[in-house]
Parts: C-alpha cells; sequence; structure tokens
C-alpha cells in the first residue's frame, strides 16, 4: 500500500486558515490504513480545525467526510457536491489523489493535510516499512521476493557489498542486510543458482506518466458500441 504521514496540526491550519468553508477529507484505502486519513482520522482533523477557527473568531464552516479512494473519479462522484458546496478540500489521501481531486475539481483549492512516503507495508503496529519504489522493472523473481533496490541501503543489484557484520548493514547496524536475507531465502528455496547467473543490469525505464492496457480500452470501444 502507499504510505503517507500526515502533516503536522499547526502547518495544516496554516494552510487552511484563509480557505472559508473548509471539506476534510478522508481516503479509506491506503490511508486508513496507515492510520493517517480513515474516518476517525477526519474527525479528529476536523474538530481540532473548529476549534482553532473558533478560538482565532473564524466563522467559516468545517465539514467532514471520507470516501473509498480519491484517486478514483467513481468515487469521487459520491461527494461532489459537497466539494462544489467549499472553498477548499484538506485532502487525507496520498498525492495520487490529491492531483486526481485538483483535475477534478479545477474550481476548487484542494490542499494536501498528509506527506506521501513510499510504497511499503506494516511492519508491527505503527511502524511502516518501505518494500517498493515503483521502479518499473521488478527483479523479484530472481532474489526470492526481496526488493534489493529499496531494501539495501546501497540499492545493489548483484550481491551485498562486504561491509555487513553479522547480518546487519554497515550504514545502519539496526538495518539487516538485504543481500543476506536474499541469500538465505534463495537457499531455502534452492534457487542459490540464481547467484552465479550473469549479473543483472537493471533497466531503468523513463517513466511514461501512464500504463495504457489496449485489450482494456478496445473492450470499452466494443461495449460502448
Amino acid at each position: 500500500m502507499i504510505i503517507v504521514e500526515r502533516k503536522s496540526l499547526e502547518a495544516l491550519e496554516e494552510m487552511t486558515k484563509d480557505c472559508g468553508r473548509l471539506l476534510v477529507l478522508g481516503c479509506e484505502t491506503c490511508s486508513a490504513m496507515c492510520l493517517a486519513g480513515g474516518r476517525r482520522q477526519v474527525a479528529e482533523l476536523a474538530s481540532a480545525i473548529r476549534m482553532e477557527r473558533k478560538m482565532s473568531q473564524n466563522q467559516d464552516e468545517v465539514i467532514e467526510d471520507a470516501i473509498a479512494r480519491q484517486c478514483e473519479s467513481e468515487f469521487i462522484d459520491h461527494v461532489k457536491d459537497r466539494v462544489a458546496g467549499c472553498d477548499a478540500v484538506l485532502s487525507l489521501a496520498c498525492g495520487a489523489g490529491v492531483q486526481t481531486m485538483a483535475h477534478t475539481f479545477p474550481d476548487v483549492l484542494i490542499l494536501p493535510a498528509v506527506d506521501t512516503k513510499f510504497i511499503g507495508s506494516e511492519a508491527e503496529r505503527g511502524v511502516w516499512k518501505e518494500m517498493c519504489m515503483a521502479c518499473g522493472d521488478c527483479v523479484l523473481g530472481r532474489t526470492a521476493g526481496i526488493c534489493p533496490v529499496t531494501r539495501c541501503a546501497k540499492g545493489l543489484l548483484n550481491g551485498a557489498c562486504g561491509g555487513a557484520s553479522e547480518g546487519k548493514c554497515e550504514v545502519g547496524k539496526e538495518r539487516p542486510c538485504a543481500w543476506q536475507e536474499i541469500y538465505h531465502a534463495l537457499k531455502r528455496l534452492n534457487m542459490l543458482h540464481y547467484l552465479k547467473e550473469k549479473p543483472q543490469v537493471k533497466n531503468w525505464p523513463v517513466h511514461p506518466g501512464k500504463v495504457v492496457r489496449e485489450d482494456l480500452r478496445e473492450g470499452e470501444a466494443t461495449t460502448g458500441d
């Protein structure tokens, strides 16, 4: 999932102080899973902003809502009337959600309430770790499902650097050496021969900014006919 972290309350209050009628809008997928943008977090943030406005004698209304995903137009449609009635939206979605909202509502100010950090997963309660940087040329099939690009501090594609000690990275002793983890995982799967093959040369693609599935587009056109 996409990992996000909420901006400080002070930064958000400063960002929204002159915004007029404000909609605090949550995202019930990734942001909610990070405990940063679900309905509970929306309610807490909206309440704090209302309190700040009351103390500063700002009478502008703060309303709240949440949708399943702010990066999908079919879900955004559910709140289009609420958005249209506001001067600004404080979005608790990732950067993709904020930009989709801004594209959908070009005449409404869309503000980011969270910082988008990385693609990752929850390691333990309250701790999320980076797992993927969406580099576009996945090598996980050769590394037993452990990404050397993100989990190796140096992003090494072809084996350890030699600086690891007792399974820990030389960059930080609390960080496991990704390549030692890859070695043990490949050994467990009887795939150590992968380490003897020709060194990997990563194809770092120039991202076109979109992914197009022509088969889906053709299917949509056929359905439309």
